[in-house]
């Protein structure tokens, strides 16, 4: 299912006569992590298990956090983004959805891992950079 561009989406809300008709529209809610998870694992093609064992989780944590009853820090969430081989975009609005912060390059651990995730880098890589430049690792 194709997005539609932020800046048309902007536009029509901006033209619409009240906030809810268009989030009824767009069937606009808060995205949570469950469900967004199961959603990327739909897209791509995976398996809750093999996105589990390359993030290096716990598999009881790791099948917990799949289904809503514990939460992740944003660490444990940017080892699932890269086990699933997520882009910038969808690894945002990942975090977003666990309630973490985004991303943000003028942050130099978080410039790094950007880095890494536009060039298709695997976690132990990521990790590496990241001790490499003297930033907390991931994992």
């Amino acid at each position: 299912m194709k997005e539609p561009l932020t800046d048309e989406l902007l536009q029509e809300l901006l033209d619409a006569p009240d906030p809810k008709t268009f989030a009824d529209k767009h069937r606009i809610k808060e995205r949570n992590l469950p469900e967004y998870l199961q959603q990327l694992l739909d897209e791509k093609g995976l398996t809750r298990a093999e996105v589990v064992r390359k993030a290096g989780l716990n598999d009881t944590f790791g099948y917990q956090i799949f289904m809503g009853q514990r939460g992740a820090s944003r660490n444990k969430v940017l080892q699932l983004a890269f086990a699933m081989g997520l882009s910038l975009k969808e690894a945002d609005r990942l975090l977003q959805a666990s309630g973490a912060n985004e991303l943000y390059c003028k942050n130099r651990r978080d410039a790094i891992i950007i880095f890494c995730l536009d060039r298709g880098y695997g976690l132990q890589r990521t990790d590496e950079e990241l001790y490499r430049f003297g930033e907390e690792t991931i994992c």
